[in-house]
């Protein structure tokens, strides 16, 4: 059943919870996706099974949560988390973030480093505003710098993407890379070779980066940025099986 968290009058977050056992199970996704997404489903039910508690949930603008998209930066959704797992959870979490929201798992572990017993990365995306503004040719620049936003054709759906200037900038205040990420906690990453949308190059940067007792990088052969065949699907499954299971013993 759908239920609602307000954070404001108007800011209200929509999102389902399992009721289980801990570690509590948080999937954060990805940018412009919403919670109904194959990962989140996939996900739902591995819980459902198991008797795992879970949670999933749309970002302010995203799905069925209020706002507009166009007015979200990584800033306000990675807040929208953390008021997620205070209001929501009890005890420790295991974060699963998938592309923008492997970012937002990644400053979570620094704003609420006690909170976190695990994580796994689906084609984790930290700094992507970066890549964004480095990939602008100068007219596109301009356009971003003096309308507030630009608009890109996407290859997930019809609609196009919407960058804004609030985007970019608030994504060099929220970045991964320029300061160190001691990760205490059992961490995995996931990561397609043939992702057009965050390169291999990121996850082996991210890996070399990150400090940590246990973290391990898998690379899929030929898996996109999806990462949503039954193939994929049964090893995210597994990935976070394994965490979980870690952190209970």
């Amino acid at each position: 059943m759908m239920r609602y968290l307000n954070i404001t009058p108007d800011r209200r977050l929509a999102f389902h919870k399992v009721e289980g056992k801990g570690p509590t199970v948080v999937f954060l996704g990805g940018f412009k996706s919403d919670m109904s997404g194959t990962k989140a489903m996939a996900l739902q039910d591995w819980a459902e099974d198991r008797g795992q508690a879970f949670v999933r949930f749309d970002y302010s603008g995203h799905g069925q949560s209020s706002g507009k998209f166009v007015d979200g930066c990584i800033g306000d959704w990675c807040a929208d988390a953390a008021a997620m797992i205070a209001d929501q959870v009890t005890g420790p979490v295991v974060l699963v973030g998938s592309s923008m929201g492997g970012w937002i798992s990644l400053l979570l572990a620094r704003k609420v480093p006690d909170r976190i017993l695990g994580l796994v990365g689906l084609a984790a995306a930290p700094d992507f505003t970066d890549a964004i503004w480095d990939a602008m040719t100068p007219a596109q620049r301009d356009t971003l710098l003096r309308d507030g936003q630009i608009q890109e054709p996407s290859d997930y759906g019809p609609d196009p993407y919407i960058y804004t200037r609030r985007l970019i900038e608030d994504g060099r205040d929220q970045r991964i890379f320029d300061r160190p990420l001691p990760l205490s906690f059992p961490t995995r990453w996931l990561q397609g070779t043939a992702d057009d949308a965050v390169p291999v190059q990121t996850a082996l940067r991210l890996m070399d980066h990150a400090t940590g007792p246990d973290i391990r990088l898998t690379l899929l052969k030929d898996a996109d940025h999806r990462l949503s065949t039954p193939e994929c699907l049964e090893l995210i499954k597994q990935t976070v099986t394994d965490v979980v299971q870690t952190v209970q013993t």
